[in-house]
Order: C-alpha cells, then structure tokens, then sequence
C-alpha cells in the first residue's frame, strides 16, 4: 500500500495530466465518481470499486464499504443531502480510504465493516491518523497545489469572487477551496466561520499566523468585534468586495475585510486580508495540521 497521501494523490493527477491534458481543469473539475470506478478496476482487477450510490446515513457523511466474500469488492456510499461540491470531497476521501486503507479490513478488527466517516472526519479529518490521510488525498487529488498556484499565484491576496471561481473550477465547496488556497499563500490572510456573532473556527495563512494574527477558537469562545461584518449581519456587494476596518477592530493593524453568508448551511464567512509588513513574531503555539486544530463544526459547504 502507497504511505503517503500526497503521494498517492499526486501520482493519479500525473495520469490525470497525461490522458486529459495540463489544461484538464478549463474542461471541468475531477469527475471523482467515474474515476473511483476506472482508477480503482485498473490498480485492482479483482478487488475494486464497483458502485458509488447516495443513501441515508445518520450520523456519517460518506462509508467505503467491503463485500463480504473474497476477493472484496468495494462500494462507496455518501450522504444523499450533500451539495455537489461536498459530494465530490466526501467521495474523493472514501477513495482515499481504498488508495491508502483498504488492507485494514482484513488486518485489523476495527475495519472489518468498513470505513464509516463522520462529518467531521470527511470535512477536516478529525479522528483517527486514517481520517487525516484520507482528508489530504482528497484535497490534492481535487485541487492539486501546481495547478491552484497557476490559478492564483502564492503571492496573490484572493477575494472570495475569485476563490469562488477556485471553487468552480475543481467542483469543492467555497469553504474548501479557501482553506486550501490558506495552505500555500505567502500573504497574511485569514478566513473565520462564525454564527451570531461567534466564532466557530478560524484559519490563518502560515505568514499570518507568524506574524501573530490568528484567533484561539479551539478552548475559548471568540466573540466577533462589534463592528465586523458577520457580527451586524451586512451581507451586501460592499461586504464582499471588501471593506477597510482600522486598527484595533480585530487586530492592532488594519485589516481588508469581507463576509458572505451561506444560508444553506447558516453560517458566515469573513475573510481578512492584513495590509502591510507586521514585526516577525513567533506564536507560542506551533501550528497544527489545518485539518485538525482549528475545526469544531461542519462549514464546507458553500
């Protein structure tokens, strides 16, 4: 079995590249079903994926599920009222599982039903280390960093109209593609998930958080500034084209600030774009994976 999920991810888009192109993603995102079924029967003639289907799964987002007989066929499942672009993450993670996972059905007595995710695991790969690996393959078979970074240069600050059309353009979710954009930038941006007021989680690029600007949303509750965006419920063409909050709003510097609202998943969005050079600062705490410390509660979805 390949170790690495990156690797592993990386490895497929290489055949991706070669059949459809480097220019694969003008034509549409990765179509993740038809390549579960094709990819899988190719690498594992006799033991593959031979059905994707909805259903209903209370308490689960997505299953990788194996046949009873041997040699094992395969079926992933998924949440029938998932959004199209959280469809596509929860399969690409079930896949992850057969990539990454699949010999724990036979080798360890915890799997021997399958892989059963919660939302939180598909969605930001909380859990066990399988959860993690599975949640990375998603995210770099999806939206592979060679190509998001043609698509918005590392040194670019990204609004959400464009990170609306990142999401478009690999078939995730905006949520997603924000988070997956915050992995590479070399800018100090910020992107916070927040109902009435209060934060749920919050992320910050790796330059930003270096530099100090990042919220603590994991042990203590985080009440937005009066003046935010989310927190006076403006949600108009100002809010996401960005507006400027001084010094001291959320941060000792000013910050570009914009917000949406998903109202299907009811909650907001704030981005905050930070001006300037702050002092080099190192924050006490390390960084932890972005899958891990920074979620609590479900907000892929647009």
């Amino acid at each position: 079995m390949i170790r690495s999920p990156r690797r592993a991810a990386n490895d497929i888009s290489l055949v991706l590249n070669t059949v459809l192109g480097k220019d694969r993603f003008y034509k549409g995102p990765v179509n993740v079903s038809e390549l579960a079924l094709e990819y899988t029967k190719q690498v594992a003639p006799d033991s593959y994926i031979e059905r994707i289907a909805a259903d209903d799964l209370p308490g689960c987002e997505g299953a990788l599920v194996p046949g009873e007989t041997k040699p094992r066929r395969w079926a992933i499942m998924y949440d029938r009222k998932q959004s199209a672009g959280r469809r596509a993450y929860t399969i690409a993670h079930e896949l992850g599982h057969f990539v990454l996972h699949r010999n724990l059905v036979d080798d360890d007595p915890d799997f021997d039903g399958g892989f059963y995710c919660t939302k939180d695991a598909v969605e930001h790969g909380v859990g066990r280390d399988i959860e993690k690996e599975a949640n990375e393959f998603a995210a770099n078979l999806l939206m592979p960093l060679d190509d998001f970074r043609r698509f918005i240069p590392s040194d670019n600050l990204a609004g959400f109209t464009r990170l609306g059309e990142a999401a478009e353009r690999y078939g995730v979710s905006l949520t997603a593609a924000t988070l997956r954009w915050l992995e590479y930038t070399t800018t100090r941006a910020m992107v916070i998930a927040s109902v009435d007021g209060f934060a749920l989680w919050a992320k910050s690029s790796e330059a930003a958080f270096k530099s100090g600007r990042f919220l603590r949303t994991k042990s203590e509750l985080f009440e937005l500034p009066t003046a935010a965006l989310a927190a006076r419920k403006a949600y108009g063409n100002e809010s996401l084209e960005g507006i400027r909050q001084n010094a001291g709003i959320w941060f000792p510097e000013p910050v570009i600030e914009m917000c949406m609202r998903t109202d299907k998943y009811d909650f907001e969005l704030t981005l905050l774009h930070f001006e300037g050079k702050a002092p080099a600062f190192q924050a006490e705490d390390a960084l932890e994976d972005s899958y891990t410390q920074f979620f609590k509660t479900a907000a892929l979805g647009k």
